[in-house]
């Protein structure tokens, strides 16, 4: 910081320049920080880039075109003026034998001459006068017309306007209020101070390809708090800085060279979910739900994951279910308007009929998989699968049963048959299927299914699934659908040597033995599945083991009504 007079500074800058000093910020006092010398010297351009608060320039009107008018007669005992003229207009204004000019025409004018006396462009502390003489104007006034209709009287009275004194002005001074002609504002606070005004000033290489001072920004007490500084839009020039390394741009950290000056150093990209800004030296790591951008400067929201309609997986898994809907609907119009024929009535119509509903809604429940996870949507997707496959499992269960009791309901004595007969099938698949709605009931009301968000899986995502709860409840599910199945697949079986004609329990074993693989190699598959992709997995399940049922059971049934009615005779069937 350079608090100097101009000429003390262009002799310190010179033996900067010898001694090779550079690297310096200097911030200077308004004597020298606006002077026009400073572009010529040698070595002066080592304040390049210096700063300093100077009063604001202003121009005063009319007053070029007043020096312009100036002439010697006006002036004839004015020492200043006569060594001016004959300096500017190079003539002598004495008749005297000993001048070594011409005389003076007196036709000189100033309206063309450039010179400094005329340049009023560079006008600081000079308007400063030209307010004053106005503040002083403004109190006098103010003293003149008191006690009149033009301006309010004092407490004290008036003053005598014939007898002025100095300390009556300096009073007046304080309730004087005006804008100049040039847009100022001219007042004094309780302390007789006028409000600051300055602008700062830095050194510059201009256009005209010299130093000079550019005002880049003003400070103004009479503006609000948050306001009286305001910088333009001109760009600042700082000094030249000495150093060994770039600084590091936001997205980087620095690490220091290993037997190299603390200014030395690297710059090395943030690892990724960390970020550096304007402010941050190291890298810090972004809050769990964002993830940082490419350039690792900010944090950005993580993508949310789930299995969805609008994605090629969602999608096909999507168009399998309504196909099995429709393959199934298709099924049931083929029973509905065969129903009286014999291989329809043979195989337990209203079981069959059952076990066709129980499937459309397996196919329906494998939709509730796709799509955001919702507090409801978890919890119905696994109760509706528990509960649509045990009834499924029973309706096939039921109907093995029936195989086996009717074939050993032929023998001599036996009265079997009225064990089991149409209400009794009703009440066992009633029985199974409440079973599995008490588990999934007891498995909501303990530790239901809920949306989470998982951040641990992908870092640089979020996967939305649904928590378990309670995974007892889960895997209880799960193991009761397991033991009908599995029962089904024995007591179909041990009915496997039944009469080739009626052949029904040897579909029903191998539907089963399709629907245990499925569930069995589903478990671990469902747990090493990352994200939505298990999702995808249980749906695969779903969907598997109920064409599985509907095909092995249903499809060869279906093939002798529509291409083989021959074998659908009473006939045949017996």
């Amino acid at each position: 910081m350079a608090f100097m007079s101009h000429r003390e500074i262009k002799i310190l800058a010179s033996e900067l320049h010898k001694q090779n000093i550079t690297g310096l910020q200097w911030i200077g006092s308004d004597a020298w920080i606006t002077d026009s010398s400073l572009a010529d010297g040698e070595g002066h351009t080592v304040l390049l880039g210096s700063f300093g608060f100077t009063v604001p320039k202003a121009k005063i009107p009319g007053l070029e075109e007043h020096l312009r008018q100036l002439h010697p007669s006006q002036f004839p005992n004015s020492q200043f003026v006569k060594d001016f003229w004959e300096e500017v207009f190079d003539c002598s204004l004495n008749d005297t034998v000993n001048s070594q000019r011409w005389p003076c025409s007196g036709t000189e004018s100033l309206q063309t001459v450039e010179s400094p006396f005329t340049d009023v462009s560079e006008l600081r502390f000079t308007n400063n006068v030209y307010k004053s003489v106005y503040a002083v104007a403004h109190a006098l006034d103010l003293i003149i017309k008191c006690g009149g209709n033009e301006a309010p009287t004092s407490s004290r009275g008036c003053f005598d306007s014939k007898h002025t004194q100095p300390w009556q002005i300096l009073q007046s001074l304080h309730r004087v209020n005006f804008t100049t002609v040039n847009g100022q504002r001219v007042y004094f606070d309780r302390n007789g101070d006028s409000p600051a005004r300055y602008e700062l000033v830095n050194l510059q290489i201009t256009k005209r390809g010299i130093m000079e001072g550019e005002t880049v920004g003003i400070y103004d007490a009479t503006f609000p708090d948050d306001r009286q500084f305001i910088m333009n839009n001109i760009s600042v020039v700082w000094a030249p800085v000495s150093e060994c390394s770039k600084k590091c741009l936001p997205g980087t950290y620095k690490v220091l060279q290993k037997g190299k000056p603390i200014c030395c150093h690297d710059c090395i990209p943030c690892p990724a979910g960390e970020i550096t800004n304007l402010t941050s030296l190291q890298c810090f790591k972004c809050p769990p739900e964002h993830w940082s951008n490419n350039q690792r400067d900010s944090c950005i929201s993580k993508p949310v994951e789930f299995l969805s309609y609008n994605e090629i997986l969602g999608m096909v898994l999507a168009l399998c279910s309504l196909l099995g809907i429709l393959l199934t609907t298709i099924a049931a119009l083929i029973f509905f308007t065969h129903k009286e024929t014999p291989i329809v009535r043979a195989n337990n119509s209203e079981l069959s009929f059952l076990l066709l509903a129980s499937l459309t809604l397996c196919f329906l429940c494998s939709l509730t998989f796709i799509g955001r996870p919702t507090e409801w949507s978890c919890m119905l997707r696994h109760t509706a699968f528990g509960m649509t496959f045990v009834l499924c499992i029973s309706c096939v269960l039921g109907k093995t049963m029936v195989v086996l009791i009717a074939f050993r309901a032929t023998r001599p004595g036996s009265n079997i048959m009225k064990w089991f007969g149409p209400a009794q099938q009703r009440l066992s698949v009633l029985a199974f299927t409440l079973l599995q709605v008490l588990i999934c009931l007891l498995w909501l009301s303990i530790s239901p299914p809920f949306p989470v968000m998982n951040f641990v899986l992908f870092e640089e995502r979020i996967v939305l699934q649904c928590d378990l709860g309670s995974a007892i409840g889960f895997y209880a599910v799960l193991g009761y659908i397991g033991f009908l199945a599995v029962l089904c697949f024995v007591l179909a079986f041990l009915a496997r040597k039944l009469p080739d004609n009626f052949n029904e329990a040897k579909f029903i074993t191998f539907s089963m033995l399709i629907f245990t693989s499925v569930w069995i190699t589903f478990i671990p598959a469902y747990v090493s599945s990352p994200g939505k992709l298990s999702d995808a997995v249980e749906i695969f399940a779903i969907l598997a083991s109920a064409y599985g049922v509907l095909f092995c059971i249903f499809l060869p049934k279906c093939w002798i009504i529509l291409f083989r009615p021959e074998q659908n005779a009473k006939k045949h069937i017996m």
